[in-house]
């Protein structure tokens, strides 16, 4: 099932829904979807005139492929121009993501303050693209491209701080304009930013996740590459924090994105 294919499911009936195999990270399905998939949930809620701001995802446990999925929503606050609410992802009874959500209309500022450069890098056509093995790599791989400019691979034994390339769709991929909820999954693609560290394979997952968007969004297309980096700021005792910022090809900011997480190397 295509990734815009879920979107339309979970807009038609959010509080049943099963993630298919495909989508599988591991024994938990693709947190990037279930993201995604919590968020159409909360978007139905919220006023149009109010574009997302931020959210603060927790991964609480494993989402099961194949097992029915309630994403729930409940609106916490409706302000003048900001709304506040909080999505919860309920299976077999038990709470296994919860995602904080910040919408807010646009209002008159006299603060304009341009976004940093983005950083250079090779052309995709001239980066290495992470090959989807079956059996080697998680199952959602199989749905995203990511092509490594900066920094090395999962489990290369590579300690840069610094991770990143160019990711998109890929696959039977339905062109369509790019949402939020497409960013998630471009974001959440890349392996926890300390992967590249250890020698041999490890677990390693994502703990917390917070998310900004640039509104209003961009014009793109699901077809379209983004520039992605990330940097590790601090890692011990099996955790670390990584701060990462999206980009289009232009080098014209879409996202920042921070996570806490977890390996077992």
């Amino acid at each position: 099932m295509r990734f815009c294919d879920l979107l339309d499911a979970v807009r038609r009936q959010p509080l049943e829904l099963s993630i298919p195999p495909g989508w599988a990270q591991g024994r938990a399905s693709f947190g990037g979807l279930v993201a995604a998939l919590q968020y159409e949930a909360m978007r139905a809620k919220v006023p149009a005139d109010r574009p997302v701001r931020s959210l603060a995802i927790t991964f609480v446990g494993p989402v099961e492929p194949d097992v029915p999925v309630s994403f729930e929503v409940d609106v916490l606050r409706e302000g003048k121009a900001v709304s506040q609410v909080l999505g919860r992802a309920m299976q077999r009874g038990q709470v296994v993501t919860l995602v904080q959500g910040s919408f807010g209309a646009s209002r008159p500022s006299e603060v304009a303050v341009q976004a940093l450069p983005a950083p250079e890098m090779k052309h995709w056509d001239d980066c290495q693209e992470l090959p989807f093995i079956e059996g080697v790599l998680p199952q959602f791989m199989q749905h995203l491209a990511m092509r490594w400019s900066v920094g090395g691979l999962p489990f290369s034994g590579n300690t840069s701080r610094q991770m990143g390339g160019w990711v998109r769709l890929r696959g039977d991929v339905k062109e369509e304009s790019v949402t939020e909820a497409h960013i998630l999954a471009l974001v959440d693609a890349w392996p926890p930013a300390l992967m590249p560290f250890l020698k041999k394979p490890a677990m390693g997952s994502t703990l917390t996740w917070t998310i900004e968007f640039v509104q209003p969004l961009l014009a793109l297309s699901t077809l379209d590459w983004c520039k992605y980096l990330v940097e590790t700021e601090h890692a011990a005792d099996g955790y670390g924090h990584a701060a990462a910022k999206l980009w289009d090809v232009e080098g014209r900011l879409i996202a920042m994105s921070r996570q806490t997480v977890t390996v077992f190397g």
